[in-house]
């Protein structure tokens, strides 16, 4: 318990301790000059933190920002520069654009800063995502613990109904609270909870699957992979362009992680990430639930004592 409380500190610490963008990028529809401008301003006010992205008009680079393909853009095609960003992406995205209307004029006065993809009414700061994320991943993972400890000698089609109804319950209440209940996060209830679902059943699974190879020695392995890098790469908290370069791969194949993206992706962003979460989801579903199966097969076969087993009442009188 000391290791994965002290793996925890270590790894939230080291995420969030001291934040800094990494090339966020930015949608600039403007002049040569305007945006080559515009460029060594960000530059110069912070090194590294922007990546200037060139579009052909206006259109495309409010286009941008409603698809997250940018966290800001910067418009001056009719006389009347502007800077427009999603509030959607959290408080640290907005400190973080914000300023730049007043570095975007060769004089440094400011310009219009318009938020064209506000947060719900019901999600203030920006993080009902993520608790709504942290609580399945919890349950998730303690399903899948659980299922072992307290019915070892389930079947696999059991095991396996056991989890469906738990990924479709868990999936299902978390909408409620966090769309109906509390307003918290927009879009489509249908969508929403099917997403819910398949991260709950991706969580449970991959914990099953760490404790179905592991035994005793994967309920601690489940816990500091999916319930600590799960959630430390999530992007729920700051985006995965704020997160440290070895934390930021997790962002994209994490269950929690991908999760986070698409359940944003469907309340403001035009279902960016939902296409990408929906298949990366499902494979860990169905490659994690493949693989007990497959071990369970090769168990039954042989007339091995699955590790997971050992040491319980059913093995000792067995």
């Amino acid at each position: 318990m000391l290791t994965i409380g002290l793996v925890f500190i270590a790894v939230f610490l080291a995420a969030f301790h001291t934040p800094k963008a990494h090339r966020l990028p930015v949608a600039v529809a403007a002049s040569d000059r305007a945006a080559a401008l515009f460029d060594v301003r960000l530059q110069r006010a912070s090194p590294d933190a922007f990546q200037v992205d060139r579009y052909r008009n206006a259109d495309a680079a409010r286009s941008a920002v409603e698809h997250r393909t940018a966290y800001a853009a910067y418009v001056d095609t009719a006389g009347s520069p502007r800077v427009l960003y999603a509030g959607a992406n959290g408080p640290a995205v907005q400190a973080m654009v914000t300023p730049l209307g007043n570095a975007a004029t060769p004089d440094g006065s400011k310009i219009k800063v318009q938020d064209i993809l506000p947060l719900s009414k019901g999600d203030s700061r920006g993080l009902s995502v993520f608790y709504a994320s942290f609580g399945l991943v919890l349950a998730g993972f303690l399903f899948g613990q659980m299922t072992y400890q307290m019915a070892p000698r389930l079947s696999f089609a059991q095991r396996m109904l056991s989890l469906a109804i738990f990924a479709i319950a868990g999936g299902t209440a978390t909408a409620v609270i966090a769309s109906e209940v509390f307003d918290a996060v927009p879009g489509s209830f249908i969508a929403l909870a099917g997403i819910l679902t398949l991260a709950a059943g991706a969580v449970a699974a991959g914990t099953a699957l760490l404790i179905r190879i592991f035994g005793p020695l994967g309920i601690p392995l489940g816990s500091i992979f999916m319930l600590v890098m799960g959630n430390a790469s999530s992007g729920g908290v700051l985006p995965p362009s704020f997160l440290p370069g070895w934390l930021q791969p997790l962002a994209s194949v994490m269950p929690a992680g991908v999760g986070v993206r698409a359940i944003d992706g469907l309340a403001y962003f035009h279902h960016d990430g939902v296409g990408d979460g929906v298949i990366i989801l499902s494979v860990w579903v169905l490659f994690c639930t493949g693989a007990i199966f497959a071990l369970d097969r090769i168990a039954a076969s042989t007339g091995i004592l699955h590790v997971a087993h050992r040491g319980s009442p059913s093995a000792a009188s067995a």
